[in-house]
């Protein structure tokens, strides 16, 4: 296919001109991306192949960070190096977000907690189970994924979690996983994980704080709900 890239527009359409002339904080969604893409496909300029990515099953800027490589790559216009580019956006976009909510984070607090990961995980469209280690004083010692399931399970192991949490001299853990249907609501498996955990962590002497199950843009505290 022959591109048509950004230069080859008028220049109140090129998004360079654009970003010089209002900044980057007056832009539409598609004239950020687009300054990313940089080139469209025959017919299509790079504008038009954003505001694509941008509709995308009726979606919006979230897309950027919803759609996977794989799905990317069914829209025409897009090759493996565009989607690359536009994954390495999203993924640079959660960093930025998650290094900025780190210093803040607390760990006693089930809010504060599922405000600092919900950005990262709330997006995945499989379940991912996070392993949070802490001190006696409840501050961070290290974080594993230690899990990544299908759509609807998370697949785990209690000897697994405290095998981690005693090589790392955590005294308390919290467990994080998502639902990727975006209900944050506990199933019956969760709540066994929970109760199985629980009693596992009374014999070995760690303690399970929480099991916060996060949704899109909600999550579930056990320990809120008096189930831990």
């Amino acid at each position: 296919m022959t591109q048509k890239t950004i230069k080859q527009l008028p220049l109140s359409e090129q998004p360079e001109e654009i970003f010089f002339k209002v900044g980057p904080e007056n832009m539409t969604d598609a004239e950020l991306l687009a300054i990313i893409l940089r080139s469209g496909i025959k017919g299509a300029s790079a504008l038009n192949l954003s505001q694509e990515i941008l509709n995308h099953n009726n979606g919006n800027i979230l897309n950027i960070m919803r759609l996977s490589y794989d799905e990317l790559l069914k829209i025409d216009g897009i090759g493996k190096v565009k989607a690359m580019q536009i994954k390495a956006v999203a993924e640079l976009s959660n960093r930025i977000y998650v290094t900025s909510r780190k210093r803040t984070v607390r760990f006693d607090s089930p809010l504060s907690i599922a405000d600092y990961y919900m950005e990262s995980m709330r997006h995945l469209k499989r379940e991912n189970m996070l392993l949070i280690m802490l001190n006696i004083k409840l501050q961070l010692i290290a974080e594993e994924k230690i899990s990544v399931g299908t759509e609807n399970e998370a697949i785990y192991s209690v000897r697994e979690i405290y095998n981690l949490a005693l090589k790392k001299d955590a005294a308390n853990i919290i467990l994080i996983h998502n639902h990727p249907s975006g209900d944050a609501s506990p199933s019956n498996a969760d709540i066994v994980t929970t109760k199985k955990l629980t009693d596992a962590g009374r014999i070995v002497g760690i303690k399970l704080i929480d099991h916060i199950i996060i949704g899109d843009n909600s999550f579930y505290s056990m320990s809120e709900h008096n189930m831990i």
